[in-house]
């Protein structure tokens, strides 16, 4: 049951653990973007250097303003009228693991509209990592029955949702806004 998926995934997050879950794009590694040890672990899953900047969830854009110093107006309107899952990347973030932020102060944040991770960060009251569940350099998985076995064994909790799930997913749209308000699409 989804209830009880949620449950067990929030225990994980909150004892710093890694989680293996599907998100409105594809299946991702998570862990408490707050958390340094957690996303040191989800790092060392996942193969990957440290210097390369993370993908942070929220489930609502009220919560921007305790991640990043200066939100532009235009942010709003962007998550509001996205058709697609939309990734921002904001400077000069704030009150995250210092190796989820990018060398040059910057983040990615995704608010997300997903029956399983939306309800999860609610509970959870903090901004979770996605990442794409593959190890660094290996392509992503379009489905669960393609993620690596090795990438499976090392979390500590699969979530049981959407495993059998076959559509076609996309990663995010990544568009960088300044803090003046304007925007660079990084990834369509």
């Amino acid at each position: 049951m989804l209830k009880d998926e949620i449950n067990k995934a929030l225990e994980v997050l909150k004892n710093g653990g890694v989680i293996l879950y599907p998100t409105d794009t594809i299946w991702g590694l998570g862990c408490d973007a707050t958390n340094p040890d957690a996303v040191d672990k989800l790092l060392k899953i996942k193969k990957r250097p440290a210097e390369k900047s993370l993908i942070v969830l929220l489930d609502v854009d009220s919560k921007l303003q305790s991640y990043i110093k200066e939100i532009p107006e235009v942010a709003y309107d962007l998550i509001e009228y996205a058709e697609h899952p939309l990734t921002i990347i904001f400077s000069d973030a704030k009150n995250l693991a210092h190796s989820v932020v990018n060398a040059d102060g910057s983040v990615g944040i995704r608010i997300i509209k997903h029956d399983f991770c939306t309800p999860l960060i609610q509970r959870f009251r903090k901004p979770i990592v996605s990442t794409s569940a593959n190890i660094s350099g290996n392509p992503s998985p379009k489905f669960f029955d393609d993620i690596d076995p090795e990438i499976i064994e090392a979390v500590d909790y699969v979530v049981d949702f959407e495993q059998e799930n076959r559509s076609i997913k996309k990663p995010s749209t990544i568009m960088k806004l300044t803090p003046s308000g304007q925007f660079e699409f990084i990834r369509k």
